[in-house]
C-alpha cells in the first residue's frame, strides 16, 4: 500500500514531465528554423566564451606546456598573491583606472551628444551625408589610426608640430612626452568611435513619440527645453543600460591602441592590464602568472557590472536584468 500511493504521488509529475517533454519537442518541431537561426550565435559563444573558460585553471597551477592541464603543478593563489605584491601592480591599477576614469568622462557622453546634434538636423540628405562620414573611422583599423597618429604628431616633419614650429617657433613631444600620451588616446577614441556610437541613441531617439514635441512647442518651450524634457528621459533607460556594460570593461582600455602608442618612454603613464598581459604571457612565457591577472581583470568587470545594475535599479531605473 506505501509503494502503491508513492507511486501515485509521483505519477503526475512524471505526467507534467512527459507533458513537457511533449510540448518542447512539439515547439522544436514548430519553430525549427527560428532554431537554425539561432544556432550560429550560440556555437559562436560556446567555442569562443564558454570553452576557452577551461583555461583559467592555469592561474592557479604553475603551468607548464609539456606537463599539460591536467599534471601542471596546483600552486593556489601563488600568483595572485606575486601580482598583488608586485611593484608594477600599483602603477598598472593607475594607468588603466585613469585611461578608464577619461574615457567614461570625455568619450561615453560624446556620442550622446553628437546624436542629439543630428537629430536637431531637418535636411535628410545633410543628415545622412553627415552620419556616413561620422561611421567611416570605425572601420579604419587601429594600426592606420595610429599611423595617422604619427605621421600628424611626430617632431620629425609632423603636420601638426610644422604648425607650431611656424607660429610659435616651438615643437610638443606629444608621442613622448608622458603628460600627452592619455589625452592623445582619448582623442584617438573619440574620433574613431563616438560616430559609430550614436547608432544605438539615433534608433532610441527616433522612437520617440513627436506629438510630444508639438505639445511642448504650443506650451512655449524652445529647443533646448523639449531636449532636456523629452529628448533626455526618452533615452535615459537606453543611457544607462550602455553606462552598466561600459563598467564591465572598466579595466579594459584596449590592447592594440595603447601597444601601438606605447614606447619606454611613456610606459610610465601608458602600461596598462592588457599589454603587461601580453608581455609577461607571450614574451616571457608565464602562462599561469598571465592568466592571473586576466582572471583578476575579469572578477572586477563582473563586480562592477553586478554593483552598476543595482545602483541603478535602486535610482528607479531599468537594469540589465
Amino acid at each position: 500500500m506505501k509503494k502503491q500511493a508513492t507511486a501515485q504521488r509521483d505519477f503526475p509529475q512524471t505526467s507534467k514531465q512527459v507533458e513537457h517533454r511533449t510540448s518542447f519537442a512539439a515547439r522544436l518541431r514548430r519553430d525549427k528554423w527560428l532554431y537554425l537561426l539561432l544556432l550560429p550565435g550560440l556555437l559562436y559563444f560556446l567555442v569562443f566564451k564558454y570553452v576557452p573558460m577551461w583555461g583559467v585553471m592555469l592561474a592557479f597551477q604553475n603551468y607548464q606546456p609539456f606537463t599539460g592541464f591536467l599534471k601542471s603543478e596546483w600552486v593556489g593563489f601563488e600568483h595572485f598573491r606575486l601580482f598583488f605584491n608586485n611593484p608594477e601592480f600599483l602603477m598598472l591599477l593607475r594607468n588603466t583606472l585613469l585611461l578608464s576614469f577619461y574615457n567614461l568622462i570625455f568619450f561615453f557622453p560624446a556620442p550622446i551628444i553628437l546624436a542629439l546634434l543630428l537629430n536637431e538636423v531637418r535636411l535628410s540628405f545633410f543628415k545622412r551625408t553627415i552620419q556616413t562620414m561620422i561611421y567611416v573611422p570605425h572601420f579604419i583599423s587601429m594600426v592606420i589610426v595610429a599611423s595617422l597618429t604619427y605621421v600628424f604628431l611626430t617632431t620629425e616633419g609632423g603636420t601638426v608640430n610644422e604648425l607650431l614650429f611656424q607660429y610659435t617657433g616651438n615643437k610638443i613631444q606629444f608621442l613622448s612626452d608622458p603628460s600627452w600620451f592619455r589625452p592623445v588616446i582619448i582623442l584617438q577614441t573619440i574620433w574613431k568611435e563616438c560616430g559609430w556610437g550614436t547608432i544605438i541613441f539615433l534608433a532610441a531617439l527616433a522612437a520617440v513619440d513627436v506629438e510630444q514635441y508639438e505639445a511642448a512647442t504650443i506650451d512655449g518651450a524652445n529647443r533646448w527645453r523639449q531636449i532636456w524634457h523629452i529628448t533626455l528621459p526618452a533615452i535615459r533607460s537606453t543611457i544607462v543600460i550602455l553606462l552598466i556594460l561600459r563598467m564591465g570593461s572598466v579595466l579594459d582600455n584596449g590592447f592594440e591602441q595603447i601597444y601601438l602608442m606605447l614606447n619606454p618612454l611613456n610606459r610610465s603613464v601608458g602600461e596598462v592590464f592588457d599589454t603587461y598581459v601580453y608581455a609577461m604571457g607571450i614574451t616571457q612565457g608565464a602562462f599561469s602568472y598571465s592568466t592571473a591577472v586576466g582572471l583578476f581583470k575579469s572578477i572586477v568587470g563582473v563586480t562592477l557590472v553586478l554593483g552598476t545594475n543595482w545602483l541603478a535599479k535602486k535610482f528607479g531605473q531599468s537594469g540589465l536584468y
